[in-house]
């Protein structure tokens, strides 16, 4: 099986500017890495630090890139289903079909709460499958492409892979994972649980950290565990944008 690397980048703190996405976007495509996966927040835990639109970054990346796949990340309970589906709509045709979205609920009650929004889990759940069946029915009436759409959910929980299962692919997020690689038997696990559910062959998407030198060595066991797409984990808790640079031009795999 092919896996495909995408870089995974944060838009909050001193990454959360469009311009240096965008040429970290354009450096990724001239280094052979086969997407970039943007983060989705309004605020952060830090309030002090920037954050920008996912939206935006991912729009600026479609007009400077032409191979490059766009896997945004958007926290559709707290947004509204024709906004999103306009968007991505347009995102995808200015990108040649190049869009992925990855629904989730979202991390931080915050994100909910100081905007007036319910931040309950079963709320945002609720609101979650309501957007994306209402999302559906605007792109067939508006006669658009649909995007690819992939679903996260942290793991060992069972709604967000279950509802994974009747779309294109899923994230599985496992706790404190930016500070370890996730074992294998878990990620396994997860992969199994979407596998038996699904109708079609899902995507199955985990975000780590690698070096390019020792890469393919440490992917392949997840591959065999059925990994389809690897997103480096870049960020602070990895180094500055120097560092997160550095390793977008040394490519997936030396």
């Amino acid at each position: 099986m092919v896996i495909r690397y995408a870089v995974g980048l944060p838009t909050v703190g001193q990454f959360g500017d469009v311009r240096f996405l965008t040429d970290l976007a354009v450096e990724a495509e001239r280094q052979g890495w086969d997407a970039v996966h943007l983060w989705d927040h309004v605020l952060f835990h830090d309030r002090d630090w920037p954050v920008t639109s996912a939206t935006v970054a991912a729009a600026a990346i479609a007009a400077r890139t032409s191979r490059v796949r766009i896997i945004q990340t958007v926290t559709l309970p707290r947004r509204q289903a024709q906004d999103v589906a306009q968007d991505a709509a347009a995102v995808n045709e200015l990108s040649g079909g190049r869009l992925t979205l990855l629904t989730i609920l979202g991390s931080m009650d915050e994100e909910y709460s100081e905007f007036g929004l319910d931040p309950s889990m079963r709320s945002r759940g609720r609101a979650l499958d309501e957007r994306l069946e209402r999302m559906g029915e605007l792109w067939s009436q508006w006669n658009v492409p649909r995007p690819p759409i992939w679903c996260g959910g942290l793991w060992p929980n069972r709604a967000g892979l279950r509802r994974a299962a009747r779309y294109d692919g899923a994230m599985p997020i496992f706790e404190d994972q930016r500070l370890r690689n996730v074992s294998v038997d878990d990620f396994a696990a997860a992969a199994s649980f979407v596998r038996e559910r699904a109708t079609g062959e899902p995507d199955l998407v985990l975000e780590g950290a690698t070096d390019a030198a020792t890469a393919a060595a440490q992917v392949e066991p997840y591959a065999a565990a059925g990994l389809t797409w690897w997103v480096e984990a870049l960020g602070w808790w990895r180094g500055d944008r120097a560092d997160a640079a550095a390793r977008v031009t040394r490519g997936p795999v030396a």
